[in-house]
């Protein structure tokens, strides 16, 4: 199979984005990037790069200090308007202890107003995806760090949305069953075809997982090269093991090595005009 989203249209396009917070922290500067519809966008980079405030920039849970950002060619307002969802998933589950898994996973549709027969249906196939079809009524705490992501993630599918944002959700897990989940996450991105991107400190998962691995480097938060992984799906095992994968690993991480060590000057009018990421 080809690598989806490889020549597909731009969905969110960013253009001179920056980020300072109200402390003076320069987050992000001049960030160029398109993400493309139904590609596997992965961003990695050192702790402080700006890896997730680009991520809540994109998802629209934070403003931009400079710079725009379209979504599907328009602003956020209108992109609510229209009916596009975005949907995020986050670091750890963030799941109800109280409730019920299958209610956890219904929370988006019953704030949204979606009858009961509607969001029970909806609620019942995302659980499904995720192989969680037998646990509806467990609790969270009656399941395992893995099964807890599982059900957060379909709490973020259960909307149906048309770009999913994930923001190290396997980083707290054992190897083995990170390595699991990333197969399971691919499955499910190869059959709904939704738009993801993923932040990660790990290249090697991200490059197992990507149609495309974004380096960052820090102070302040940059883009320093895009990497195309043109390695057809599905991906199994022997690829980890692979030439291939070895060697593009070992192009980003070199990548985000050599742009951490150097230097950029401080003031923003002195950093070099960026290139679109695309």
């Amino acid at each position: 199979m080809t690598t989806p989203g490889a020549r597909s249209p731009s969905i969110v396009a960013l253009r001179g984005v920056s980020k300072t917070y109200d402390n003076g922290t320069r987050a992000l500067e001049g960030v160029d990037l398109d993400i493309r519809e139904s590609e596997f966008l992965t961003l990695v980079g050192p702790s402080g790069c700006g890896k997730s405030t680009l991520l809540r920039l994109v998802a629209n849970l934070s403003r931009t200090s400079g710079g725009s950002i379209a979504w599907w060619g328009e602003s956020a307002d209108a992109m609510i308007a229209q009916g596009r969802r975005i949907a995020f998933v986050f670091q750890s589950p963030t799941l109800m202890p109280w409730a019920s898994v299958a209610t956890n996973v219904r929370l988006p549709l019953d704030l949204a107003g979606v009858s009961r027969a509607q969001s029970m249906r909806a609620v019942a196939q995302a659980l499904a995806r995720v192989g969680l079809g037998n646990a509806a009524r467990h609790l969270p705490r009656q399941l395992s760090g893995g099964m807890q992501m599982r059900a957060s993630i379909a709490r973020a599918l259960v909307t149906e949305p048309a770009l999913l944002l994930m923001d190290e959700p396997f980083g707290a897990l054992d190897e083995f069953t990170r390595q699991r989940l990333d197969g399971e996450l691919l499955d499910l991105w190869l059959a709904q075809r939704f738009t993801v991107v993923f932040v990660t400190h790990s290249i090697q998962e991200a490059v197992f997982l990507s149609t495309r691995v974004v380096a960052m480097a820090a102070h302040p938060g940059r883009l320093v090269e895009s990497f195309a992984v043109d390695e057809p799906y599905p991906r199994s095992a022997s690829f980890r093991m692979s030439a291939s994968f070895a060697t593009l690993a070992h192009a980003v991480s070199t990548a985000v090595a050599k742009a951490s060590a150097d230097a950029l000057p401080d003031a923003a009018g002195d950093v070099a005009a960026s290139r679109v990421v695309q």
